[in-house]
């Protein structure tokens, strides 16, 4: 029970208070044989996160989409234009130039939700924080670590 209690602070901590809310009650998680630390979570089947070594979570695009139910939540996440939404689905870098807007709580190697037309189609790693995300108009704002045309699997929220 700890574990997840654990899980739920960092959600908390990491996408603001009362994300953790949205946590589904029958997750599964696998832990690390060498340390006993929590090594992924899923649900029904489905990644949602994994721990990394910082404390920080890596969130899949399903997670991600779940989450967005929660207003705060947006704060970390990013809208892009139409022009980069197939490129990004596609795993493809976001540049600053395609930013529609940028949460408050998007920070350097934050992981970052990409949203178009309120979906989650992709995450990745910010290299900007987000007041650099909004004043810069080139070099890239979130390295793309998972999108949806990269893993062929469709969203159904």
């Amino acid at each position: 029970m700890d574990h997840i209690v654990k899980l739920q602070h960092s959600l908390d901590a990491l996408f603001g208070n009362g994300t953790s809310k949205l946590l589904p009650k029958d997750i599964e998680m696998t832990f690390s044989r060498k340390t006993g630390r929590i090594r992924t979570v899923s649900h029904k089947g489905k990644f949602l996160c994994t721990l990394r070594i910082d404390g920080s979570l890596a969130i899949s695009i399903h997670f991600a989409q779940m989450l967005l139910k929660n207003k705060k939540f947006k704060e970390n996440c990013i809208e892009i234009n139409s022009d980069a939404a197939p490129f990004v689905e596609q795993g493809r870098s976001v540049f600053c130039k395609h930013v529609v807007s940028c949460g408050k709580n998007v920070q350097i190697s934050a992981d970052t939700p990409v949203l178009f037309k309120n979906k989650v189609i992709a995450v990745g790693r910010a290299l900007l924080a987000s007041d650099m995300i909004s004043d810069f108009d080139r070099g890239v704002a979130i390295k793309i670590r998972d999108s949806l045309k990269s893993r062929n699997e469709e969203i159904t929220s």
